[in-house]
């Protein structure tokens, strides 16, 4: 497993990357906009960025996206937290969700992966994903 920060942008998602890119010398990968997905149940703006990461000499530095960000965050971060089985994917989810929050429970996604997101007992915003073997 390893740990990814994954930044969400409250509609500028994209404009700060650019600048990012600037910046590092580093560049977005491929972009997802909400309208890419088959349902919006968020309700956000389709051209807005679903998901990204940003990448330097061949690694990811972070991934990020737009989201619903309430008007006092200046933003958000969660840990994003990739695994290679779907074992620990499930354990891990239930010991960090021991005393916290799911936001969106474990499930199977239209992009082929186990997702899932919490908050835990401390307040620290966890991000789950585990992409299944391609058939």
């Amino acid at each position: 497993m390893q740990i990814i920060p994954y930044i969400i942008f409250k509609g500028n998602c994209e404009e700060a990357l650019k600048f990012y890119g600037k910046a590092l010398g580093g560049e977005t990968g491929p972009i997802s906009r909400y309208a890419d997905a088959p349902e919006n149940p968020m309700g956000m703006d389709p051209d807005n960025v679903m998901h990204t990461h940003f990448v330097k000499d061949g690694n990811v530095l972070f991934m990020a996206s737009d989201g619903p960000v309430d008007a006092s965050d200046s933003g958000i971060v969660s840990l994003s937290l990739d695994f290679k089985d779907s074992g620990s994917i499930q354990s891990a989810f239930a010991a960090l969700s021991d005393g916290g929050k799911v936001t969106m429970p474990l499930q199977d996604t239209f992009w082929g992966a186990t997702f899932g997101m919490l908050q835990d007992q401390y307040g620290v915003k966890w991000m789950f994903n585990y992409d299944k073997p391609k058939k």
